[in-house]
């Protein structure tokens, strides 16, 4: 059942929206408690059905509800007794004399601040979405635990579904949920802070595609402080927002110095072009070689003149055809691996995650971060794929860039297995094949960005790959033998009408009487 179903729900409760209302806006100055409100901004969406239509399921939890989005989904309640049994061990670990309905209490004061964080409208009374917020975040605080302690090797045995479920967009609950909840049972911040960092740090080095460098990232409290939820924190572990910056500002400042030279060039170079191919230049060259082709023998002149003019009507016809077609569904203009292996260009590893990916065109090196494949791993990229599309503070589409630069280069089995082979890809799956499908099956981005860093480094490979001779010259053989049935059939013609005056000359003059003497003259 999707998320949105809930918006046609004929028990819809006019009454408590329109109390809803009259609360956020007579509740201006608030409390202490909420005090921080004024920064929430909504950080949990709805996946857009451009991405649910090629995997609904990478999207929608198959195992556990968290949030209220997926609540009332029949096919999850079986889940919700292991909910309970997390919240009964939760209440035993309560400090004092607090019981369980006293956080349920406590939480009812952030009614505000937890609807603030939803996309959609919550049709939810408060205590309801209070006891809910509850009872989930002790069950997601109680998984976390796992990831807190030493890697085991044993330890995800059965947990992988749930991994799926908790990293999908449409099921987070606020991070500053399970502070409270921490807080609560320890009663104490720093611990709490110190706690649950330990916890989702363990959590994101399990499923994140990446390895996480953690000495690049802040301290322990401000990150917690600063993200919204699960999701959130592992896509700020992969794209750094201090890295996101500055990549922006250099970008900026590069493309304010080079815009107005390129801005002047393209002045020129339009006016010179619209001169060249204007409409009089071209009728009055057309109707020329016309007039001549119609001329006796100057049968070649009619075939350049089909040649030069039916190809840019063909021309003409593809513009038009592009563009209907939508930009996004376009892939990336880059070689495969395979081709740009053959063509000398070697990988290598960075260890700078996402923001080391570079091209060295001196030493023909294409530098790429390691990427773990696993059977989360597609459900984590797809999601934090839909959250930076979805999300417009997070800057440039950085992640999805590069998963539309993997896709464009990983076509086949054979590029998988050379970027195994070079330590790029590291394979937790079946086979090289199934890595193929996995990078050629990713979603589009649903809004167009320029990432200047990374089209930097596919204009570097695109351009030392063009200007290797032998690519050079199968292109050309591609383009105007092979692939032009035109060229073919000038020369076929050529040919013909050679032979045919061959043909014609030997008849009239007896050449193969001539040949025939003048050997028996020998």
């Amino acid at each position: 059942m999707s998320s949105s179903h809930l918006c046609q729900n004929p028990n819809f409760d006019e009454q408590r929206w329109i109390i809803h209302i009259r609360r956020a806006l007579d509740d201006d100055d608030g409390d202490e408690d909420l005090d921080e409100e004024s920064g929430v901004t909504v950080s949990i969406f709805n996946v857009p059905k451009t991405l649910t239509l090629t995997s609904p399921e990478s999207y929608t939890p198959q195992q556990v509800s968290l949030g209220p989005y997926h609540h009332w989904r029949p096919d999850l309640y079986e889940m919700e007794k292991f909910k309970i049994s997390a919240a009964r061990r939760s209440q035993r670990q309560l400090v004092g004399s607090r019981k369980f309905h006293d956080f349920v209490d406590h939480l009812s004061k952030f009614e505000i601040k937890f609807r603030s964080c939803y996309h959609k409208y919550l049709n939810f009374n408060g205590e309801t979405l209070a006891w809910m917020m509850a009872v989930d975040s002790c069950f997601l605080i109680e998984f976390l635990q796992m990831f807190s302690a030493a890697v085991g090797e044993g330890r995800k045995s059965g947990c992988d579904a749930v991994i799926r479920d908790m990293v999908m967009l449409e099921n987070q609950i606020p991070l500053f949920t399970l502070r409270k909840m921490v807080e609560f049972q320890l009663g104490s911040v720093d611990k709490a802070d110190d706690l649950l960092y330990t916890m989702l740090m363990g959590f994101c080095n399990e499923v994140s595609p990446f390895k996480i460098n953690q000495k690049s990232m802040p301290n322990n409290v401000s990150r917690v402080l600063k993200c919204a939820h699960l999701l959130d924190f592992l896509y700020r572990s992969i794209v750094p927002k201090s890295e996101v910056l500055t990549e922006i500002a250099v970008d900026a400042e590069k493309e304010g110095v080079s815009e107005c030279e390129k801005i002047s060039f393209r002045k020129i170079m339009s006016s010179i072009k619209r001169l060249v191919i204007s409409k009089p230049v071209k009728f009055l060259l057309m109707i020329s070689l016309k007039i001549v082709s119609v001329l006796p023998g100057m049968i070649v002149v009619k075939q350049i003149e089909y040649l030069c003019f039916s190809r840019e009507r063909e021309e003409t016809n593809m513009e038009n055809e592009n563009s209907n077609k939508h930009p996004l569904m376009e892939e990336i203009a880059i070689p495969s691996v395979t081709d740009l292996s053959m063509a000398g260009v070697r990988f290598s590893v960075t260890n700078e995650g996402i923001f080391g990916i570079s091209f060295d065109k001196k030493t023909a090196t294409f530098n790429l971060p390691t990427v773990r494949l696993d059977v989360n791993t597609e459900v984590v990229m797809r999601n934090l794929v839909a959250y930076e599309a979805c999300n417009h503070e997070s800057g440039p589409l950085i992640f999805a860039r590069y998963t539309e630069l993997m896709n464009g280069i990983i076509d086949t089995e054979d590029d998988a297995k050379l970027m195994r082979e070079q330590g790029i890809v590291l394979n937790h799956l079946k086979s090289d094949e199934d890595v193929a499908n996995l990078w050629n099956g990713m979603s589009k981005s649903i809004r167009l960005t320029k990432v200047p860093f990374l089209d930097e480094v596919i204009e570097g490979v695109n351009s030392y790959y063009e200007g290797r001779w032998r690519v050079r010259i199968g292109k050309l053989l591609k383009r105007y033998v092979f692939g032009s049935w035109q060229s073919m059939t000038f020369l076929a013609a050529i040919l013909l009408l050679f032979f045919m005056s061959l043909q014609s000359f030997c008849t009239l003059f007896s050449c193969t009487r001539l040949g025939f003497h003048r050997r028996t003259m020998n």
